[in-house]
């Protein structure tokens, strides 16, 4: 593989080949003290891609990495490596290849309706799509608002510290509208569970352990916390931005008779039962006032 020997994924390659094909022997030219001695750095490669007329992306004019797949972009090293440098601002557009830059979007805010069963979203503005058109369709809407553009300094497996920039408009858009539909379907301690775990998986996920049995396992609970998510929710975007327009689900267990500031039709909450209930949640904060008030 061509991944860099500081990075995450000569890490991420290379627990997947263990876990796939133990026996695979594995060759990374960047871990070559030989190779690393004729292409020191990006610009000794550059050199030799135009001396041999191979044809690549980068140049002198644009030195930076790009890493690109269905969900994302990311844009690291050359002029990235100076967390003070604006990747946003108006010289650096050429830059970016999913996305327009939020105050080029468009001045009038468009909508989107994404239909969820089972926690996957299953058709955009109600026509009926698979995982990958979804996906082509949430990336072309997100993009062209200039949706989901991010830049962070994240910390890599092997101990360094990085500046990434990334394009990720469609995954901005689903993970957003995902949100809102648990929101009217999950069980409120079932979704804290499941938050509680989440930087777990991703920690996971981000060192290169997908194929790991504790991945795995975690999967397994949380495919069973979407089995009631169903529904759908509108989306408004707008420059940049995502706002919940709606959200609708035959398994909502929001009910507005009981939510409501109004009389309660169906009885099932009585206010009269909140005092006993406040009364007895703040009793150690009152044992703990008079204890340290006397100390």
């Amino acid at each position: 593989h061509g991944a860099t020997g500081k990075g995450n994924d000569q890490v991420r390659f290379e627990l997947a080949a263990a876990a796939l094909a133990p026996d695979l022997q594995v060759i990374a030219p960047w871990r070559i003290e030989a190779y690393r001695n004729e292409f020191p750095g990006r610009a000794e490669m550059i050199a030799y891609c135009a001396k041999h007329k191979i044809n690549v992306q980068a140049s002198a004019k644009k030195p930076y990495s790009m890493d690109r797949n269905l969900l994302h972009i990311s844009y690291e090293a050359g002029i990235l490596e100076d967390p003070w440098l604006d990747a946003f601002a108006p010289n650096n557009k050429d830059m970016f290849r999913l996305s327009v830059a939020p105050e080029d979007a468009p001045d009038r805010p468009e909508h989107v309706e994404l239909e969820f069963k089972r926690g996957d979203c299953v058709a955009v503005n109600s026509q009926k799509l698979t995982p990958l058109e979804v996906m082509r369709k949430l990336n072309a809407l997100g993009g062209k608002h200039g949706v989901g553009r991010v830049d962070m300094v994240e910390n890599r497996f092997v101990g360094m510290k990085s500046r990434g920039v990334y394009e990720t408009p469609g995954g901005t858009i689903l993970q957003f509208a995902h949100r809102q539909i648990e929101s009217l379907t999950m069980d409120r301690d079932l979704m804290h569970l499941r938050d509680g775990l989440i930087p777990r998986y991703a920690e996971m996920v981000y060192n290169g352990f997908w194929f790991a049995p504790e991945r795995r396992a975690l999967q397994a609970l949380i495919d069973d916390t979407q089995k009631n998510v169903f529904g759908t929710v509108r989306v408004k975007l707008y420059k940049g931005g995502l706002y919940v327009a709606g959200r609708k689900s035959r398994t909502s267990l929001y009910n507005p008779q009981i939510a409501t500031m109004d009389a309660d039709p169906t009885k099932a909450y009585n206010q009269d039962d909140a005092t006993g209930f406040i009364r007895l949640n703040a009793l150690r904060l009152k044992v703990a006032a008079k204890v340290h008030g006397q100390a």
